[in-house]
């Protein structure tokens, strides 16, 4: 029972919508070339994500943790798809962050399309 519960909190927190609360979640850089799954050109100096559930278009606000610094980005893609990362974001977006890798932040839906 206890194991379930736990799974479901885990649950819980990934799913949480952007904003909901201060929960550390894990970012990423996304370094695909092609299209994005909304069918625009990828492009590593624009300020894009990908999100697996957010609607294309929507504006999310990700904070690294470890400095403050914030970027708002462009939902556009989907991913990523490994576990515990909730936020792909461009190579772009990545430097005015000031990380490279993986970073914790916070997401906070700016505005939806």
């Amino acid at each position: 029972m206890i194991k379930w519960a736990l799974c479901l909190a885990f649950v819980l927190v990934i799913a949480a919508p952007a904003g909901a609360g201060a929960t550390a979640l894990i970012a990423s850089i996304c370094t695909q070339s092609g299209r994005t799954a909304s069918g625009e050109r990828w492009s590593p100096n624009a300020l894009t994500a990908a999100h697996r559930t957010l609607p294309f278009g929507t504006l999310v606000r990700v904070t690294d943790l470890r400095n403050g610094r914030s970027v708002v980005v462009r939902i556009n893609d989907r991913g990523p798809f490994r576990r515990g990362r909730i936020i792909d974001v461009s190579p772009a977006a990545a430097r005015l962050l000031h990380f490279s890798g993986l970073a914790p932040v916070t997401l906070e839906v700016v505005k939806r399309d």
